[in-house]
């Protein structure tokens, strides 16, 4: 991407004031997004995106800037630039870059950038059709592709040089369903670290049916009843509550500052003996998994609470240092016109021994949430409130009828020492994660779950 000798020479740039480490990051970005409305294909667009991101440490300081000019004199002048905000007497030395050839842990076989938009298309008419065919209330469905192609080449002045490929492909798929002067939506947004082979294997009948079913099933539902309940959250996506309340917490970009609940706290006790908490940019194909991060550092599966201790945080580079400790391949950011940070991959509560009918049948009076939507978090404190998507009324040990209107508000902290079943069928939900290095492809995922007690934000009545 671009020619060591070059990759050299910015380096070296780059600590000429007296900076103790320098990197280079180079991005070759390849997107597409098909959108199809009224059951036409009413927008296309593809687009490439190139830049380099050029960082400097000095001890405790750091300087970042980022240009999309890859001719070597603007590169030079550009690290020479940056430099000159350094202040300090480093004595940052060029390491003899070594080339690092990593082992592909993902199987691609279709890149998304070399098939035609038909096959595309015939793929999102498809999923148009089982969702309007779901049921005669359903008036509207959106169907979204988006694909990725990311070419990184990382180098720094410790020696590291890599290059990676991301490929990420995904399906949007919204539902609308009306009855009378009512309207409910549904959706359903499967993505994978993978080519046009994970689009064409889906099993449309189902992503595409859930998510009529979910807005027809809101349709007529009783309004939601506010109070404190013991609250069931499903598995897959059910885990963005803990995501965002806890997993923001554990990530050095709060750590390192003490703005988390969870800073200096290793070895304590956080959650109960069933809550294991794990981050994992490792799994093959999952749509938060990256073989290198954005620091060219090896991704690898963090364990962070385990067996309710706290056992370790995500730390990037910079905040290693900071912290006095080693960084954990946790350093992420959107593109080049980002500096990166610590962000989660694939965080997730590892499976319990419970069944779903258990942690069921052993609840008298409460609230499932089947599908978690929206929410607000404050990162220092972890207080959160969540929308949730899909709701039902749990009673007598079983799941009664549909609510709307359920909101989750608690404080994340307190909400992890709270889980007092946890199922078996782990699963895994993507999404998109925005923090101050971007918006980034992370999974999240837990079994379906119980917290012994919630407040939940309802209407006000009986259910």
């Amino acid at each position: 991407m671009l020619k060591q000798s070059t990759i050299e020479k910015v380096l070296e740039a780059a600590l000429s004031t007296g900076g103790d480490f320098s990197e280079v990051f180079v991005e070759d970005k390849f997107v597409n997004s098909i959108e199809l409305q009224s059951s036409k294909i009413e927008k296309s667009m593809s687009g490439r995106d190139f830049g380099i991101g050029i960082r400097i440490f000095s001890g405790l300081q750091c300087v970042y800037t980022y240009t999309s000019d890859f001719s070597e004199a603007s590169l030079i002048a550009a690290a020479k630039r940056a430099a000159l905000a350094i202040k300090g007497g480093g004595s940052g030395i060029l390491q003899p870059l070594k080339r690092e050839l990593l082992t592909p842990i993902h199987t691609i076989t279709q890149l998304p950038n070399s098939v035609e938009h038909a096959r595309k298309a015939a793929v999102m008419k498809k999923a148009n059709e089982i969702v309007r065919s779901y049921d005669t209330r359903i008036q509207q469905a959106g169907i979204r592709y988006l694909d990725e192609v990311q070419n990184v080449l990382i180098a720094n002045s410790e020696g590291t040089l890599a290059e990676d490929q991301r490929v990420h492909s995904r399906l949007v798929i919204q539902a609308t369903a009306a009855e009378g002067n009512e309207m409910q939506s549904g959706f359903y947004g499967p993505g994978a670290h993978a080519g046009f082979e994970f689009i064409e294997n889906l099993d449309l009948n189902h992503y595409a049916g859930e998510a009529a079913r979910i807005a027809v099933t809101k349709l007529g539902a009783a309004p939601c009843p506010s109070g404190k309940f013991p609250v069931i959250i499903d598995n897959e996506f059910g885990g963005v509550i803990f995501h965002e309340a806890c997993g923001h917490g554990l990530e050095a970009t709060s750590v390192a500052k003490n703005n988390s609940v969870f800073a200096n706290r290793i070895g304590e006790k956080v959650a109960p003996d069933i809550v294991t908490y794990i981050d994992d940019g490792t799994l093959p194909n999952e749509w938060g998994s990256l073989t290198i991060d954005d620091e060219g550092e090896k991704t690898r599966k963090n364990v962070l609470i385990e067996n309710g201790i706290l056992k370790g945080y995500l730390i990037d580079k910079f905040n290693a240092r900071r912290m006095n400790v080693e960084a954990t391949g946790s350093s992420r950011r959107e593109s080049y016109r980002f500096n990166p940070t610590s962000r989660m991959t694939n965080t997730y509560i590892a499976p319990g021994r419970s069944t779903p009918e258990e942690i069921i049948a052993a609840t008298e009076n409460g609230i499932y949430a089947k599908y978690m939507g929206g929410g607000q978090v404050n990162p220092a404190t972890g207080d959160y409130n969540f929308a949730v998507e899909e709701a039902y009324v749990v009673k007598d040990g079983k799941i009664a009828h549909p609510v709307r209107g359920a909101t989750l508000i608690g404080n994340g902290a307190k909400t992890l020492q709270k889980v007092d079943m946890v199922g078996n069928n782990l699963a895994h939900g993507a999404g998109m994660c925005g923090s101050v290095s971007g918006s980034l492809h992370v999974n999240v995922g837990q079994p379906m779950l119980r917290v012994s007690e919630i407040t939940v934000g309802g209407t006000k009545g009986e259910s």
